[in-house]
């Protein structure tokens, strides 16, 4: 790793990376992982589900300033996720994560979007036309001059929060855990290396698991590539950017191309 990596910073003892690991996950994603298992398994009761489809961004309130302020709520909680993995790495030296943002990463960050895009919108297709994905609509509150502001607040506190805590914080907390000091790669073998970039996707992955096992899956595959990319470069922007791009236009975009998207599923 290179930029994640801070000269003076202080590796934390196994018990606390351990205690800090387990804390941080039961308030963030560990949670949201459980929580989303639990639906895959109740929708997978409920019957086939292709005939469940699931809503992303509700309204909150029937009020347009009541729904547009109780979802400023719900992202100011996501910035707040993010912000305690950025607290706790900088609390032990650690200051490049997420560093500063450079021109070039927004360029990086339109390319991996494309990336992980659009595949993973032909494996949404095929995940419900095939019944193992359920169909989605990511702007279930509808794309107005009102609700485009939440909606793209709300891509980029997901954008910040799941990158910061997901890949930032806990590949970095994993590898100070199984490879030692950030600067001494002698324990960091490829083994040491798929375990951590599998840990970050397969939770990535699981929280996801409520759009159905096709979600979870496309999840997967894009935390394997965003996991290794941080693990190379040590840049989180990049994948902040790429994750915002990702949902702002799925969230504003939709309905395009919702009667496409219903003629192929």
């Amino acid at each position: 790793m290179t930029e994640a990596s801070s000269r003076g910073n202080r590796t934390p003892t196994p018990r606390r990376l351990k205690a800090e690991i387990l804390v941080v996950l039961a308030v963030t994603f560990g949670t949201s992982a459980l929580s989303a298992i639990v639906r895959l398994i109740g929708a997978l009761v409920g019957g086939s589900l292709r005939d469940q489809p699931v809503s992303l961004n509700d309204a909150l309130a029937d009020d347009p300033w009541f729904n547009g302020a109780l979802h400023l709520v719900r992202i100011v909680g996501l910035l707040a996720w993010g912000g305690l993995a950025w607290y706790l790495l900088r609390a032990d030296g650690i200051r490049s994560m997420p560093g500063r943002m450079r021109a070039g990463d927004w360029a990086w960050g339109a390319g991996l979007a494309a990336l992980i895009g659009i595949p993973g919108l032909a494996l949404y297709v095929l995940g419900v036309a095939a019944g193992f994905g359920r169909p989605i609509d990511p702007a279930a509150m509808g794309v107005t001059a009102v609700t485009v502001v939440p909606l793209l607040g709300w891509a980029a506190a997901n954008a910040v929060a799941e990158e910061f805590v997901v890949v930032g914080w806990l590949v970095v907390r994993l590898r100070q855990l199984w490879g030692g000091d950030l600067h001494d790669d002698a324990r960091l073998t490829r083994r040491t290396v798929a375990s951590i970039i599998a840990a970050s996707a397969l939770l990535r992955g699981a929280y996801h698991l409520y759009q159905g096992v096709g979600a979870g899956v496309g999840n997967v595959v894009m935390g394997v590539v965003f996991a290794a990319w941080f693990l190379r470069t040590g840049r989180v922007w990049p994948l902040v950017i790429a994750h915002f791009l990702i949902d702002a236009v799925a969230f504003t975009g939709y309905p395009l191309v919702a009667p496409w998207l219903e003629s192929l599923v």
